[in-house]
C-alpha cells in the first residue's frame, strides 16, 4: 500500500509529571521512550517529537477515561457536553456522540479505508449482557467494522491488550505468548495495510490505580520494548505514528487517582513536526489524523 498511513498508539493513564519517587517513568531503567517529564526536552528515539497536550479540556476536575477517550476518538470536547468528566466507560450522551462522529465513521464516509481496531476480543465479550463497551468499542461499532478475534490473534493479525497475551493464558486460552519483539511486528504489519490502526493499551492506567511500582517496573520496560520494535518496523516515510493518552495516573504512584498533568502526544514518521504544531488538546488529535490520510 504506497498511500499516507496513521497508527494511533494509545496508551491509558500516561500524564507527563515530573521526577520524583512518586513516578516509575523516572526511576526505571530501558523505559527512555516513555520517560518524559513536564517542563523538559528530550531526544526520543526516531526523531520523535513531543507536544504536551490538554487533557483537562477547560472542565473542572480530574480528567477521566471514558470523555477523555470519547474525545480523542471523535474530536468532540465530551467533558464540555457533558459539563463534566465521566470516568470508566460512555454513558448514553457518549455514546450518541461517538455514534455520529467516530473516527472509523468519519473516514469510512470520506472513502478512506481499510481500517482497523488491532485488539483482540475474546469470545466472552460477545456473550456477556449486558455489555459494558469502551469508548474504542462504540467507535469501531459505528463504523460497523468488524472485531479481531481470538482467530486473528492466532493468525498474528491482531494484539491483544496486553500485547504479549500473558492475561488469556492464565484465563486458559489456547495462545501462543508473544515476546513485546512478536508483538510490535504484528502491529507495524497491520499499518502496511491498513490506513489507519488504533491500538489500545490500558495496564498502565490499571498500575496507577493499583500504586503498584513492582508491576510497573515488570512492565513499563515490556511496554518500552513494544513501542521500540513497532516503530522500527513501520514505514515511517509513509506512516505517521501518534502515541497520545486520555489523562495522567501511571507518572505519580503517589497518589490512586487521576492527575491533572497535561498528557505526552509522541510523534514519529510523516509530518511529525506538522503533527506536534497542530495538537495542544485531547479535541486535535481526530482532526489531525483526518488531515492526514485525507
Amino acid at each position: 500500500m504506497n498511500l499516507p498511513s496513521v497508527l494511533l498508539f494509545f496508551i491509558d493513564g500516561l500524564g507527563l509529571g515530573r521526577r520524583g519517587e512518586g513516578n516509575p517513568l523516572s526511576l526505571i531503567e530501558n523505559i527512555e521512550l516513555l520517560a518524559n517529564f513536564e517542563g523538559e526536552t528530550s531526544r526520543i528515539i526516531f526523531d520523535g517529537v513531543l507536544t504536551a497536550t490538554d487533557a483537562c479540556l477547560g472542565v473542572e476536575g480530574r480528567p477521566q477515561s471514558a470523555s477523555g477517550q470519547t474525545t480523542i476518538l471523535t474530536g468532540t470536547n465530551a467533558p464540555a457536553i457533558l459539563g463534566h468528566h465521566k470516568q470508566g466507560f460512555p454513558n448514553q450522551i457518549l455514546r450518541d456522540v461517538i455514534k455520529e462522529s467516530s473516527i472509523f465513521l468519519q473516514l469510512k464516509k470520506l472513502g478512506i479505508e481499510p481500517n482497523v481496531f488491532a485488539n483482540a476480543y475474546t469470545p466472552q465479550f460477545f456473550q456477556e449482557v449486558p455489555r459494558w463497551k469502551s469508548a474504542t468499542t462504540c467507535a469501531v461499532e459505528a463504523a460497523d467494522l468488524p472485531f479481531r478475534r481470538l482467530p486473528d490473534l492466532l493468525g498474528r493479525k491482531a494484539v491483544f491488550h496486553d500485547f504479549t497475551n500473558q492475561s488469556l493464558v492464565e484465563r486458559g486460552f489456547d495462545v501462543p505468548v508473544f515476546s513485546p519483539e512478536e508483538a510490535g511486528k504484528i502491529l507495524a504489519d497491520l499499518t502496511k495495510t491498513h490506513r489507519f490502526t488504533l491500538y489500545e493499551h490500558f495496564i498502565t492506567d490499571k498500575i496507577g490505580h493499583d500504586q503498584d511500582f513492582e508491576r510497573a517496573e515488570r512492565h513499563l520496560p515490556s511496554l518500552a520494548a513494544f513501542i521500540r520494535v513497532t516503530l522500527g518496523r513501520v514505514d515511517l516515510e509513509m506512516t505517521t505514528v501518534i502515541l497520545t493518552s486520555d489523562h495522567g495516573n501511571i507518572e505519580d504512584l503517589s497518589v490512586r487517582n487521576h492527575t491533572l498533568n497535561d498528557v505526552p502526544t509522541i510523534v514519529w514518521g510523516r509530518k511529525r513536526q506538522y503533527v506536534a504544531e497542530r495538537v495542544k488538546a485531547l479535541t486535535d488529535i481526530t482532526p489531525t489524523i483526518l488531515y492526514l490520510l485525507n
